[in-house]
Formats: C-alpha cells, sequence, structure tokens
C-alpha cells in the first residue's frame, strides 16, 4: 500500500510526509526531488527546457512507478492530479489525502520557503495569490475526486496532521483486511 499525499504546494506535504512514514515505519519520497534527482535538473530547469507538458510527462512516468510500491508515503507534486492517468493509479494504491489550506496561507508559507524561487517557476503570469487562486480553482475538483481523506492544515502542527493522517491509514488497513465496515 502507497499513502499519496495531494495538495497545493505550501499545503505540507513535504513537511508531513517523513513524520508520517516514520509514524508508520514506511519509507518516503518528495515526488518532485525524485523527479530532480533523476533528471539532474531543477524543475525550473525541467519547465524553461521542455515547458510543463515535459514536466508532466516526466512526473507520470515517475509518479506510475512509485505507486507500485509498497509501505511508502509520497509527497506528489501540485499538479500531479491534473493527469487523468496518475488519479486513479493513486487511488488503486492506497489512501490519497489532500492537505489544504486556504490561499492565504498558502502564499505565506511559499514566500517562507526560500528553495520555492530558485526551484519552481511561476505557473501563470500572474505568480503570487493571483496564481494560487486561479490554479485552485483548476485543481480543487481533481483534489476532490481523487482524495480519500481531506485534511485542513491551517493552524496545525505537523504531528496533529501526522497523527490524523496515521488514523485514517489504520482504518483503511483494517477495511481492506475486512475488520472494518464500508
Amino acid at each position: 500500500m502507497v499513502v499519496t499525499l495531494i495538495g497545493y504546494r505550501g499545503s505540507g506535504k513535504s513537511s508531513v510526509a517523513g513524520p508520517l512514514a516514520e509514524r508508520l515505519g514506511w519509507s518516503w519520497v518528495d515526488a518532485d526531488v525524485e523527479i530532480e534527482r533523476r533528471g539532474g535538473l531543477s524543475i525550473r530547469q525541467i519547465f524553461d527546457a521542455e515547458g510543463e507538458a515535459g514536466f508532466r510527462r516526466r512526473e507520470r512516468a515517475v509518479l506510475a512507478e512509485l505507486l507500485a510500491g509498497h509501505r511508502l508515503v509520497i509527497a506528489a507534486g501540485g499538479g500531479a492530479v491534473l493527469d487523468a492517468e496518475t488519479r486513479p493509479n493513486m487511488r488503486r494504491a492506497g489512501p490519497v489525502v489532500w492537505l489544504k489550506a486556504r490561499p492565504e496561507t498558502l502564499i505565506e508559507r511559499i514566500e517562507a520557503d526560500t528553495s520555492t524561487s530558485e526551484r519552481r517557476p511561476n505557473l501563470t503570469s500572474a505568480g503570487g495569490l493571483a496564481e494560487i487562486e486561479k490554479l485552485l480553482a483548476i485543481r480543487e475538483p481533481f483534489y476532490r475526486e481523487t482524495a480519500s481523506v481531506l485534511v485542513d492544515t491551517e493552524g496545525r502542527s505537523v504531528e496533529s496532521l501526522v497523527e490524523e493522517i496515521a488514523a485514517a491509514v489504520r482504518r483503511h488497513l483494517e477495511q481492506e483486511r475486512g475488520g472494518g465496515t464500508v
């Protein structure tokens, strides 16, 4: 089984993935970091050289491989749910957890992350809060469709998020074993 964390950039996927994996006794991977590692390029460099379509092709391939794993927590890229093949693959692999926050919170978190501007491009000409609001309008239906668990990250510690998600994973495992009700 794989637990996939989805949500917009700044929602907490990378911050939660490691502690969640440790709690579960599993491994974890940040899909964006894995894409960069395999390509030897930052996401920004991939976008510059291949455009968003090239990056999404790389993302689809890496996620297809990772989603075939076992006892793995994946911090998926914010736009991974845009791919029509990836969404059902996520659901088949195990629980998909949507980490959600208000646009104003997301922009604060993104601006506080000093590596974001170096590694990641703006995805619209607007940038900033306007970009977040525009992309959330596009992506939220896909997050909703894909997620089996919704977790609001507003004002919460990583520890409390990990507790909530770990409990949801335990329920999922119990249901898989026939110990729970559907």
